[in-house]
């Protein structure tokens, strides 16, 4: 039987404490932003621009990104560590916090969480505040893995077929998931709690899967 664990529980978990997918990525190269999530990072970012990064980790890339960008845009990363890198002082605000509950002061023109969601909890309900926090012409980029939501009384395709109606765009091939302007998304799933045994997903590295049962 799955053991389903509640937010608190999974932040203590030793799989999400030792997750170390997203500690020390650069903004490009083989191993950056650019790669991970299929797009120019720099090019999403005009003038005044807001650019939030989830499950952030060190902070590295961001911070590479405000030195490249001289104030032209502001950067926002959390993560629940707050292991960061010592930014300078034209450099992102980095916030220690959990993306499940943690909310923002304002709207961004890019939203992005490069293998954070592997470690969260409850997925959809993170992408569902992330669509609410988009400008009109907004950009939210992650990587998902489909595969790590279970629907206890129904199918993964389901499940996809339910992010294509909201407007969601996902990349099986990539396990890239993307969204291009802010809404209020509602799924038709209730939350049941996550398991951190569910072993290593598709980066190799142990993840959680994440429990949902079909509104009545």
């Amino acid at each position: 039987m799955t053991r389903y664990l509640d937010d608190e529980a999974l932040e203590r978990s030793a799989v999400v404490a030792n997750c170390a997918m997203n500690r020390e990525r650069s903004l490009t190269g083989s191993n950056g932003y650019g790669r991970e999530l299929g797009i120019d990072v720099l090019a999403e970012l005009a003038e005044g621009a807001r650019w939030l990064d989830l499950c952030c980790g060190s902070g590295r890339a961001l911070d590479e990104a405000a030195a490249l960008l001289a104030g032209r845009a502001e950067i926002v990363g959390v993560d629940l560590a707050g292991h960061f890198v010592r930014a300078r002082p034209a450099g992102p605000t980095l916030v220690t916090a959990s993306v499940t509950d943690w909310t923002p002061d304002g709207r961004f023109d890019l939203i992005s969480c490069v293998h954070g969601l592997h470690y969260v909890g409850d997925k959809l309900g993170v992408l569902a505040r992330a669509a609410s926090w988009l400008a009109d012409d907004g950009l939210l980029v992650a990587s998902f893995d489909a595969r790590s939501v279970r629907l206890v009384d129904g199918t993964a395709r389901r499940l996809t077929a339910e992010l294509r109606r909201q407007g969601f765009a996902y990349d099986a091939s990539r396990r890239r998931i993307s969204l291009r302007g802010g809404r209020e998304v509602r799924f038709p799933f209730r939350y049941l709690g996550a398991d951190d045994q569910a072993g290593p997903n598709y980066t190799g590295q142990p993840a959680v899967d994440s429990y949902y049962r079909a509104d009545s």
